[in-house]
């Protein structure tokens, strides 16, 4: 659980690098990640050392009998001089995390460029000794503390990209119920939240079947897909997945859209997505077959087209978009959602409060949830009208009792059964009726408001209740006058 005294630690570490000279967000993250990570390893090589004690066999340790100097454990107790030249050797504390996993690894590949870069002695032992601190053997835990470091990142939000709070990746995650089988994506991947979720889901869900060495391999090796451009994010992401156990994730340092991701094709069974929302691109520079099936410069339809070209015939897709793409009227809007609804199957439309993206931005977004089929499908389509997801709606977004994202979940999971009127928060539309609205696929174009009709007292009468008002005032006036 993140707690204030958890916030407060954290903030304290961010003071420290920044007063010690260190003051980019990013560089600041990635900092302290590289160190999680660092502790994490001689976190989990304590437990392999505790199951040798009981079996008698020490399988796949981290740290040899001679390594035990770059082990968290033991650096920690050193002097600030020493601890900083045990980070900048060669085959150092930092040379050993970064090849971690082998050269063969995706993650020593990400990691190849990486830095060490806390300027001085005294602050990496400041920031070390604050870590040391911090239990981040909680999974939740600790994807809070990474949602915290990431809310600080100043110039997030900037180029569309907005942090994804984790409440909102857990709903679409429960709503999209990934299984053993799934190949999931994000070809937008950031810090990897939407894949960090999927494999809690199932490793919280399949507990036993996990354990099967062929589901494992699948787990660890095959089932989470990433793309993400930004070098630093990639590292991030990827130190986020292997900390959630998720050994060698199949992630990819490259533009989704580009030429360079021409083969992502039919490659997912579950798409858990929130692309960047504005900015145009050159369209010269994407690839040829999303431009055939989204003729735009826009990234957020460009996205669309992406996913629908990524995902195997019967893969499921929850993506995040701006309002604009439910009804904006450019030819590259309507074509998209006349795609989705007549030619895949369209599930369904979230419409999310404007305030879950703050304090980054107060942009509308919704949640757009279908299944490919190449063969159309859509008979009719399930709409939320979210007004509340757990937080205040302002730049504070504290915890606050209104929530409708467990109704949310339970009704999408039983929308075969949904028979509300369109005043309710959910309802159904007909296919029929979207098409007739030109794909129209606004939730206000189709809620019905039920006006309550308010009856007033006729004016002679409000005239006279004001006159007994006034009567009775001057009376108590004037027994005040007679006290006095």
């Amino acid at each position: 659980m993140f707690t204030q005294e958890l916030q407060s630690k954290i903030d304290q570490v961010w003071l420290a690098f920044h007063s010690g000279g260190l003051s980019n967000p990013l560089s600041v993250i990635e900092q302290i990640t590289f160190l999680l990570f660092i502790k994490q390893l001689d976190e989990l090589q304590n437990r392999v050392e505790q199951e040798a004690s009981i079996t008698g066999e020490l399988i796949n340790p981290i740290y040899s009998e001679f390594d035990k100097e770059l082990r968290w454990s033991y650096f920690k107790n050193l002097s600030p001089e020493e601890m900083y030249k045990s980070f900048q050797k060669e085959n150092g504390v930092f040379d050993f995390m970064k090849a971690y996993g082998g050269k063969s690894s995706s993650f020593s590949k990400f990691m190849k460029n990486a830095n060490f870069i806390i300027p001085t002695a005294r602050l990496l032992a400041q920031v070390v000794e604050m870590l040391d601190k911090i239990d981040m053997q909680d999974k939740d835990t600790k994807g809070d503390v990474y949602e915290y470091m990431l809310s600080k990142i100043a110039t997030a939000g900037s180029n569309g990209q907005f942090r994804t709070p984790r409440h909102i990746i857990k709903m679409m995650v429960e709503m999209m119920q990934p299984t053993l089988d799934d190949i999931i994506c994000d070809p937008s991947a950031g810090s990897c939240g939407f894949l960090v979720g999927a494999a809690e889901y199932i490793q919280s869900n399949y507990k036993q079947e996990i354990l099967k060495p062929a589901v494992q391999n699948h787990f660890l090796n095959e089932m989470f897909l990433g793309m993400e451009f930004d070098p630093t994010m990639i590292r991030i992401g990827a130190m986020n997945l292997i900390l959630h156990g998720i050994e060698n994730p199949q992630l990819k340092d490259v533009d989704s859209l580009s030429q360079s991701n021409a083969d992502f094709e039919e490659k997912a069974s579950l798409i858990l997505a929130n692309p960047p929302f504005k900015g145009s691109l050159d369209k010269d520079a994407v690839d040829e077959k999303v431009i055939a099936m989204v003729d735009s410069k826009k990234t957020e339809l460009l996205f669309l087209g992406l996913m629908l070209k990524g995902l195997k015939i019967g893969g499921r897709c929850a993506v995040i978009v701006p309002d604009g793409v439910l009804f904006g009227s450019s030819g590259a809007h309507k074509k998209i959602r006349k795609e989705l609804v007549e030619n895949q199957t369209l599930e369904a439309i979230i419409s999310m409060p404007s305030g879950v993206f703050k304090p980054y931005a107060g942009v509308s977004t919704a949640i757009l949830i279908f299944t490919k089929t190449n063969a159309g499908g859509t008979d009719k389509v399930w709409f939320y009208d979210m007004k509340a997801d757990g937080y205040s709606l302002d730049d504070k977004r504290t915890p606050t009792t209104a929530n409708d994202i467990p109704d949310v979940i339970e009704r999408f999971l039983n929308r075969a059964k949904e028979d509300r009127a369109r005043t309710e928060p959910s309802f159904v539309v007909p296919k029929k009726e979207i098409a007739a609205n030109g794909y129209d696929l606004s939730i206000n174009k189709y809620k019905e408001v039920e006006y309550e009709q308010k009856i007033y007292a006729k004016p002679v009468e409000i005239i006279s209740k004001i006159q007994k008002l006034d009567s009775e005032r001057l009376n108590l006036l004037n027994d005040l006058k007679t006290l006095i």
